[in-house]
């Protein structure tokens, strides 16, 4: 209650006829922020903890209101603003034991972006910076294993979206373009879990461009790899239906992938 009737007289600050906030110490006005904190009201929250750093920008609580001021930021879904606050902070403190934690909301402000980004996926590749940032300077810190986790998701749904425009191309029949997409995917993304998938599109892309050679060795390569998968029985049915066996044919792009797969072999 007594709590409560401070918020109250510290929430009359804002009004032109209340106190200013310099009348306030900096733990005052801290705690002010953490109360509109715990109420949800982020905004107001992420203002009280700026003022605490305007006011007293030398002080031990300016350095604790910086963190919380990214974090209430980054909960309002003020990406932007957050980012800014946790660069700060790691700009000013480095090697503070809340820079782990500040390098984290930072790359949580593109992570967070990923799926509202659309076709756009220059965020995706900065979540994936930020978040191998956090991986590199921070291994022993608790948001290592979270940021590795996401990583891992946000670098598949760089192949997913690959992907998209790769199933696009080719239900439309623009199969050079479908291929494109396709060899990415392979190539670039070889470690997700879009890559069976990859491999059957370009047996169907090949096929469709009667390059028959890569089809089969696309499907080679699939079944050395993902045999257990739908894919493969897919590309099976696929291939051996136009008399095709799923041998590495010909000396294209995907049968240096089969050397280096398959074969160990890199020249």
């Amino acid at each position: 209650m007594l709590f409560v009737g401070f918020g109250a007289v510290l929430a009359g600050c804002a009004q032109d006829d209340g106190p200013p906030l310099e009348n306030f110490t900096p733990k005052e006005i801290y705690d002010r922020a953490e109360y509109e904190l715990d109420t949800g009201n982020l905004e107001e929250s992420a203002r009280y903890f700026s003022e605490v750093e305007r006011l007293y920008p030398y002080s031990e609580w300016a350095k604790r209101a910086l963190i919380m001021q990214a974090f209430a930021l980054h909960a309002d879904r003020q990406y932007e603003d957050a980012r800014g606050a946790a660069q700060r902070y790691i700009d000013f403190y480095p090697a503070d034991e809340d820079a782990a934690y500040a390098q984290y909301l930072l790359a949580l402000t593109y992570y967070d972006q990923i799926g509202e980004v659309g076709r756009d996926q220059g965020v995706t590749f900065q979540a994936l910076q930020a978040l191998r940032t956090v991986i590199e300077r921070y291994p022993d810190s608790p948001y290592a294993r979270s940021a590795i986790l996401k990583f891992d998701l946000a670098f598949d749904h760089l192949a997913g979206k690959e992907m998209e425009i790769g199933r696009y191309y080719l239900k439309r029949g623009h199969y050079a373009a479908a291929v494109s997409r396709f060899r990415v995917v392979v190539e670039d993304f070889q470690t997700t879990s879009h890559t069976p998938e990859a491999l059957h599109r370009l047996v169907e892309a090949y096929l469709g461009l009667g390059l028959v050679n890569e089809a089969q060795t696309a499907g080679a390569i699939l079944g050395y790899n993902y045999q257990g998968s739908d894919w493969y029985q897919d590309t099976f049915t696929l291939l051996t239906g136009e008399g095709l066996l799923l041998e590495p044919a010909g000396q294209g792009w995907l049968r240096s992938i089969w050397r280096q797969s398959v074969q160990g072999r890199w020249l």
